[in-house]
């Protein structure tokens, strides 16, 4: 029998345990551009004994974010920035994950703290959602632009 303290292999990667840190969005960046507070809230964990830290929803283009204020990976500064924490995560004894995200029609919101409501295209921290259809997520939700090939395919 397994115990929650031994390693486990993964492909090729060994996690030093089985406890793992879900992702969990704070909302708390600009311009996708992740800071220390990311490496430092990650870091602590890992040396809290977390075999494996998975970073937030990570957006893969500015309009896929849920809110202005999301983690990003769509530029090279913002992929150095996310290394830092990788690093971190790493010399403190864990396994670095990330959750790619792409928020589709549920786009364009305010964070939860602050009421969470769609923000829409027209106002200044707003954009235009993509989805897989022109349907809205649900009342009070723009309209989302329904994707193309092209889109699917970028």
């Amino acid at each position: 029998m397994t115990s929650l303290f031994d390693p486990l292999q993964l492909r090729g990667i060994t996690i030093p345990n089985r406890i793992g840190m879900s992702p969990m969005c704070m909302y708390s960046y600009a311009d996708g551009l992740v800071t220390n507070f990311q490496a430092i809230h990650q870091a602590s964990r890992a040396v809290g004994g977390v075999g494996l830290i998975i970073a937030e929803a990570t957006a893969v283009e500015p309009i896929g974010r849920i809110t202005p204020y999301d983690a990003g990976i769509w530029s090279d500064e913002q992929a150095v920035r996310l290394g830092i924490s990788v690093q971190a995560v790493r010399e403190s004894g864990a396994v670095a994950g990330i959750q790619l995200a792409h928020a589709g029609r549920k786009a364009s919101t305010d964070r939860p703290w602050t009421g969470g409501k769609p923000i829409s295209p027209e106002q200044p921290m707003g954009w235009q959602p993509i989805g897989p259809s022109d349907v809205a997520f649900a009342d009070g939700y723009s309209i989302p632009a329904a994707m193309s090939i092209d889109d699917i395919q970028r």
